[in-house]
């Protein structure tokens, strides 16, 4: 097929045309140059910074959660938590200004425009939206609680429960006591009060004077004892139904429930022989706590406190 094109010496470009054409020429290169610039710098590891994102595991406490957050922003030690003032956070009113238990486990994005107050305030609005939905409140009323006290509850299923599967049980524990009338009796609430982790509870500890003593005082400790993730929440409204009173992880994988008191003491006694690498006695010793806690430390401590910073910039999600 014959095209139409006249011969390439016949092709005359006017004054304007040829003005035009250096123009498209010139720009043709500089974008040329603003593509290839990119992949050349991609190929050596130099890649332009994305925004990153904090994360915040399930049961750290609050003081960590200040830690992490001055890591992440690169401030001195404490400046998250006087920027509390400031913040003007979204707490119920029995939390008085304490947000222990409404900062939420979550992915953060962190930028330059990011301040103290501003993740805080994130964190906050982000647990006021997962906890006072349907489900969390009206789990809470048919409990006969209101959803702050739900939080305590579900603070310290977080802290005690070994595993996930055994949320809802160390729950049912909970409730089985405060109906019983009986102390709550858990480590972790004393080594809230006490600012530590651990599995060894001494008598003397038991006699702390702290209103996190739940040893001596009965009902719940008056706040969160650290920021519960959704599994713990959902524990905390929707306990699966059991007699249990007492419960101790004897080992890994192996955490024990019971109703009579008397199995409960065997248990402890193998637990605390399994801590001091003896055969297990027959009963445990004087000074062992009633109430014997998981065998590994509370969830709010077991991660490292340093900030976790990831490249991403999605909003908040729970972590796993």
């Amino acid at each position: 097929m014959q095209q139409n094109i006249p011969p390439r010496g016949t092709i005359r470009l006017t004054r304007r045309g040829r003005l035009v054409l250096i123009l498209l020429a010139t720009g043709a290169v500089v974008a040329g140059a603003a593509v290839v610039v990119p992949l050349v710098t991609a190929r050596h590891g130099v890649q332009e910074a994305k925004p990153a994102s904090l994360v915040i595991p399930e049961g750290w406490r609050a003081s960590q959660v200040y830690g992490a957050v001055d890591k992440a922003l690169a401030l001195p030690a404490g400046s998250t938590e006087k920027a509390l003032p400031k913040a003007h956070l979204k707490l119920p009113t029995d939390a008085a200004g304490n947000p222990e238990g409404y900062l939420f486990p979550a992915t953060y994005p962190v930028t330059k425009k990011t301040t103290p107050e501003s993740l805080l305030s994130f964190m906050v609005n982000t647990a006021n939206k997962k906890f006072n939905g349907a489900p969390i409140a009206a789990g809470a009323q048919r409990n006969a609680m209101n959803v702050y006290q739900a939080v305590t509850v579900a603070s310290i299923v977080q802290a005690e429960a070994a595993s996930k599967a055994d949320m809802g049980k160390v729950a049912r524990v909970v409730f089985n006591r405060l109906e019983r009338g009986m102390p709550l009796q858990m480590d972790s609430t004393l080594n809230y009060a006490l600012k530590r982790a651990t599995l060894k509870t001494s008598a003397d500890d038991t006699k702390l004077a702290s209103p996190y003593n739940s040893y001596l005082r009965m009902g719940l400790p008056p706040t969160p004892i650290d920021n519960p993730g959704e599994e713990a929440m959902r524990a905390a409204v929707n306990p699966p139904a059991g007699d249990w009173l007492y419960f101790v992880t004897v080992k890994p994988g192996d955490t024990r429930f019971t109703a009579d008191f008397a199995e409960h003491q065997r248990n402890v006694a193998e637990f605390n022989a399994r801590q001091n690498g003896s055969a297990p006695q027959a009963t445990p010793s004087s000074s062992a706590p009633q109430i014997a806690q998981s065998s590994s430390a509370p969830q709010a401590t077991q991660r490292s406190s340093a900030p976790q910073i990831t490249q991403n910039s999605s909003a908040p999600q729970a972590t796993k």
